[in-house]
C-alpha cells in the first residue's frame, strides 16, 4: 500500500531519541547495540522509503546521531520532558506539511505506516492520526499536520506534557494495525533487547 493524495510527498519522519533510557540503566536507547548495529539504524531503514525527509530529535549524543547525515533537533523544552517535546521540535523544524513520528527503540516499525495513516487522516478529514493495533493505542507511531504546532505549543507552555490527553483535544483518530501487531514490539529493557534480538530474520 502506498499513499495515493498530496500527503505521500509531503511527509517528514521524526525519529524520536530524546529520552533518558531509565529502564535500560540510562543507556541511549537508539544508541543501544541491536544484531550489530545501533538500534536507530534499523528505525531509520524502514522509515527511510516512506517519507520524503528525516530529522532525529535527540537530547544527547548529537553527534553520533548526526553521522547518519541527517538534521538532530533537541527539544526546545528543557528536563526531558517526553514525546510531545520531541513532536514540537520536529513540528518547528519540518518544511513538509506532515510529520510522521517513531520511536528509535521499534525496530521492526511497519513498512506501510505513513501509507495507512495518511489513508486514516484523510478519510476522517482529521489532522492527527496514530496506529492502534492488539487493543493498544501506540501514540508515538502518529502522522501529524504541522498545523498543529501553535496548539501543541500552547499546551506544553501550559505545563500540559501527557499524550493522550493532547491528543483527545485535538480529535486525533486511530488507525487499525492488527494484522501488524508485531511490528510495534519496542525494547525498553536489557531483556527485551536480548529477546528480540533473536527474533527470525523474516522481522527484518
Amino acid at each position: 500500500m502506498t499513499p495515493d493524495n498530496q500527503i505521500a510527498s509531503s511527509i517528514t519522519g521524526l525519529v524520536l531519541a530524546g529520552g533518558l533510557g531509565r529502564r535500560m540503566g540510562s543507556v541511549d536507547k537508539g544508541l543501544a547495540d541491536f544484531r550489530g548495529r545501533p538500534m536507530a539504524a534499523w528505525v531509520l531503514e524502514r522509515l527511510r522509503p516512506q517519507v520524503s525527509a528525516i530529522l532525529i530529535n535527540a537530547n544527547q549524543n548529537a553527534e553520533r546521531y548526526a553521522a547518519w547525515g541527517y538534521p538532530v533537533l533537541a527539544d526546545a523544552i528543557g528536563g526531558f520532558a517526553g514525546p510531545l517535546a520531541g513532536l514540537h521540535a520536529g513540528l518547528a523544524r519540518a518544511a513538509t506539511s506532515y510529520v510522521l513520528t517513531a520511536p528509535c527503540d521499534s525496530p521492526f516499525l511497519p513498512p506501510d505506516l505513513a501509507a495507512r495513516l495518511a489513508d486514516a487522516l484523510t478519510r476522517a478529514g482529521a489532522r492527527l492520526a496514530y496506529a492502534r493495533a492488539g487493543g493498544q493505542a501506540h501514540p508515538v507511531f502518529a502522522l501529524v499536520s504541522r498545523a498543529l504546532l501553535p496548539e501543541l505549543e500552547t499546551y506544553l507552555a501550559g505545563g500540559g506534557r501527557k499524550i493522550d490527553t493532547w491528543f483527545d483535544a485535538v480529535a486525533a483518530v486511530s488507525c487499525d494495525f492488527d494484522d501488524e501487531a508485531e511490528c510495534f514490539a519496542n525494547i525498553n529493557t536489557p531483556q527485551e533487547l536480548e529477546r528480540l534480538a533473536q527474533r527470525g530474520e523474516q522481522q527484518r
